[in-house]
């Protein structure tokens, strides 16, 4: 082993442990000696097919066993795993696989119709792998995915030699409108995981130390967030290179109680979730029949995405007492910049946290910030990093920075720092707006809202919202002499985007208020869509 890769990571693990589980979800289940054996089947079925060495492989799941089954494929076979937001439309789709060169899917049945509407405009995606999910035959244009799981490669099988270099693919919507593939060589991400988790491994591979710290029963981790996003599915990669068990919830749109009954259900020791938008409804069940569950196995609930509100974490620990919160904040392209730990009697407040010594907040001259200065400036970290935005030239200098011949993640988070060293985030620099993990670009939105015959100009914003920390406001000028309902223009912009980026509320207005220099007064505009302070005409989303 010449470096640390995840094929030879996972197949360790595979050999000390084979008959323990490594994936749940309700009845199914994969131990060790089963996924190993599969996830080779598969990367061997899609060499034989014409796959070569670091093609693109892309997930376009819901949460299930074949998410992970299919990226630990990849890893094996010298693909390169990449993931996709399941609620993107044709368009988005389009862009996201033409831009990063897939040359296989694998998908649930049920998104067939909306493949369908992209396979001309994708020519050089040359497999298809279709799970079953009842939701319809194979298309004969795709392979079932238990073909390749159950296909018999050569004794000892092995393509091409593994390596550290080979690549993991994290798209994230980011500030720009487009998704930007961040590029992770896959030993930068295994070091930087670990480290995350406080361990601490040698630069140089060497597997007698890797596997003395699998552990022969590992505990059960639950990522209740997509794995389509990166915090959720890299919190998996780090939970399986120690021998845990993934657990997965059963219903692919969130409910609180199914994720009480997975946890106690399958002993979940540690939870990721994404801030207020789960917790607020976890709360509400708690509050409805706290003993219902035996939740005694959590320990770890590991929040990261969205606001983590201060006063939702203090009931949270109300209830589990024995469990200790960390609300971490960071990035696809940072991981962790840093975290929060509240634990019963002590919760912090909200969007503070205690800076890693490897970050720095810069002033825009590249000063460095002066603790409890009360002055700005933008997060970066050094140390291990991606090393770019796949086929960007012109972004990745933009993120990825050198400041005193030390090279740097800058996402564009501004902050402050305390006398103490604690991080108060403000914001991005941009107007990116965040909802529930999900990052939408109001020019999309309003450009969409635009093509309606009857919108003369919209301006979207992102406004509080307790659950999702935003929600997408639009503010809109019709045309003249023409009324049309706020359900309308949402449904409109459903049409032509994913349904999470339509505005969950619309305001009306005679004429949009604007700047001396044409620009969109936001600050007038944001106190017209607030609920509390609006005085304009506001229809929610229905």
């Amino acid at each position: 082993m010449g470096s640390w890769n995840f094929s030879d990571i996972y197949a360790a693990v595979a050999e000390e442990i084979p008959d323990s589980v490594a994936l749940v979800q309700g009845e199914r289940k994969r131990v060790w000696r089963d996924l190993d054996r599969r996830s080779t089947a598969i990367a061997a079925f899609l060499v034989t097919a014409g796959l070569k060495r670091q093609d693109k492989v892309a997930q376009y799941l819901y949460n299930c066993l074949e998410y992970l089954e299919s990226a630990l494929a990849s890893f094996r076979g010298g693909f390169v795993p990449l993931n996709t937001n399941f609620r993107y439309g044709p368009d988005e789709l389009t862009y996201l696989w033409q831009n990063g060169d897939v040359a296989c899917v694998v998908f649930h049945g049920t998104f067939a119709p909306v493949i369908e509407t992209v396979r001309t405009r994708v020519p050089n995606i040359r497999n298809w792998l279709w799970v079953d999910d009842d939701s319809g035959p194979c298309p004969a244009w795709a392979t079932p995915y238990e073909t390749a799981a159950t296909f018999a490669p050569a004794s000892n099988w092995r393509p091409w030699p593994v390596s550290g270099d080979d690549l993991l693919l994290l798209y994230t919507g980011g500030t720009t409108g487009l998704p930007k593939g961040v590029m992770w060589r896959q030993e930068d991400l295994f070091l930087r995981l670990n480290t995350e988790n406080g361990d601490a491994f040698p630069e140089r591979p060497d597997m007698g130390f890797f596997r003395s710290r699998i552990a022969r029963k590992g505990r059960a981790h639950l990522t209740a967030g997509p794995l389509m996003h990166g915090a959720g599915l890299l919190t998996c990669f780090m939970t399986l290179s120690k021998g845990g068990a993934i657990s997965h919830l059963e219903d692919r749109s969130f409910n609180a109680r199914d994720l009480l009954d997975t946890v106690d259900r399958d002993q979940v020791a540690t939870l990721m979730w994404v801030g207020d938008a789960f917790a607020r409804p976890v709360l509400e069940a708690l509050d409805e029949g706290r003993e219902r569950w035996d939740l005694s196995s959590l320990r770890t609930i590991v929040s990261s995405g969205v606001v983590f509100s201060a006063d939702v974490k203090e009931r949270i620990l109300r209830h589990l007492p024995h469990v200790t919160i960390a609300d971490v904040f960071g990035s696809s392209e940072t991981m962790s910049l840093g975290r929060s730990v509240s634990t019963s009697g002590a919760a912090t407040k909200t969007a503070s946290f205690k800076a890693k010594s490897n970050v720095r907040v810069f002033t825009e001259d590249g000063r460095d910030v002066t603790p409890g200065s009360g002055e700005r400036g933008l997060l970066a970290i050094g140390g291990r990093q991606p090393i770019g935005y796949y086929n960007d030239p012109e972004k990745t200098p933009a993120t990825f920075r050198t400041v005193d011949s030390a090279r740097y993640v800058v996402p564009g988070d501004w902050a402050t720092v305390d006398d103490d060293g604690t991080v108060t985030l403000i914001g991005r620099g941009s107007e990116c707006i965040n909802t529930g993990g999900e990052k939408v670009f109001p020019d999309e939105v309003e450009i969409a809202l635009k093509s309606h015959n009857a919108v003369n100009d919209a301006v979207v914003v992102g406004i509080p919202d307790p659950r999702f920390g935003q929600s997408i406001a639009a503010l809109v000028e019709l045309a003249e002499d023409i009324a049309v309902p706020a359900e309308d223009l949402i449904s409109h912009v459903r049409t032509r985007l994913a349904a999470y980026k339509a505005p969950r509320q619309i305001g009306f207005i005679d004429t949009m208020p604007r700047l001396p220099n044409g620009k969109a007064d936001l600050n007038a505009i944001r106190a017209l869509l607030v609920p509390s302070q609006s005085t304009a005409q506001i229809e929610p989303a229905k």
